[in-house]
């Protein structure tokens, strides 16, 4: 799949790196207060409570939801369950400067699955704009210095990141085919609520290994029902629904080019709300992961 970029495509694509970023931001912020994994947890349950009212019917025994259990059930574990548990699981043993570097592998993962999967050939013009994203985002996290990148050493994190990567485009790939009933797919509430579904058993799952593992515990109060809120509107139901129009719309190969925006968001809000002042280089980087998205969408 390959579509011209139109601009409220762009926008689309825009807005879940922007509530993606807002998400990191928020989540290391209320970290000492709620467990990684179980924050995921209850923001999908908050997500559930919202789409009820929105979507009800699909969870009827005619809608479609639970004759193609296994397309949503696919769906729900690699963009609900694995790849958010991964995440957070790669940043218990690696540093943001790892994970993030080994995340900007998204659109190398997206061609590769995608000629290997869905037999869509990679166009030079796109693996042009991945050197061009990658580098940028680089850039970014050397803060400008190369000499920063001779200081990576992998983890089991990174590992952890890396298949994170590998599940979200083989996610973005799923979402261009339409595996499942019309009547779901034409409802965006229905399409994420019959995901979350599923999701939730696959969250509540890791959820529970974490407790049953580690020493877990939550700290209630404003500050953590603030988050939820945030959580659970913004990155979780609003940037899964752009996220599914600009799939449908671009194609999952360019779409894996705007995700590379998120640490340049991040690196805004993190001036804004942790006191990062953004330097120089952020714009260097902010063009070429643009230039990598305009090249890629040249014919």
């Amino acid at each position: 799949m390959s579509q011209k970029l139109s601009p409220v495509t762009a926008l689309l694509l825009t807005i879940p790196p922007l509530l993606w970023a807002g998400n990191a931001v928020v989540g290391r912020m209320v970290s000492p207060l709620v467990p990684p994994i179980t924050l995921n947890f209850l923001r999908w349950a908050l997500a559930f409570v919202i789409l009820v009212p929105l979507a009800s019917w699909v969870l009827r025994s005619g809608s479609g939801l639970w004759s193609h259990w296994r397309r949503f059930g696919l769906l729900s574990l690699l963009g609900v369950g694995c790849y958010n548990a991964l995440q957070y699981l790669a940043l218990q043993t690696s540093t943001p400067l790892n994970v993030t570097l080994v995340a900007a592998s998204g659109p190398v993962w997206t061609l590769a699955i995608g000629a290997l999967f869905f037999q869509t050939p990679v166009r030079r013009a796109q693996a042009l704009g991945a050197v061009f994203s990658i580098v940028g985002v680089t850039i970014v996290l050397s803060r400008g210095d190369p000499a920063q990148l001779l200081n990576v050493r992998l983890v089991v994190g990174d590992f952890f990141i890396l298949l994170a990567t590998a599940c979200w485009s083989a996610y973005s790939w799923l979402l261009s085919r339409k595996d499942e009933p019309e009547a779901i797919r034409q409802d965006w509430a229905a399409f994420l609520l019959a995901q979350v579904v599923f999701g939730l058993g696959w969250s509540s799952l890791f959820a529970g290994l974490e407790w049953g593992l580690t020493d877990a515990h939550i700290t209630w109060g404003w500050p953590l029902i603030a988050t939820l809120a945030f959580v659970a509107v913004g990155p979780a139901v609003l940037a899964y629904r752009c996220w599914g129009l600009g799939v449908q719309q671009a194609g999952p190969a360019m779409a894996g080019f705007f995700a590379n925006l998120t640490p340049l968001f991040a690196a805004i809000l993190s001036a804004a709300f942790l006191g990062e002042l953004p330097h120089a280089y952020h714009a260097l980087a902010f063009a070429l992961i643009i230039a990598g998205i305009w090249v890629s969408s040249r014919r």
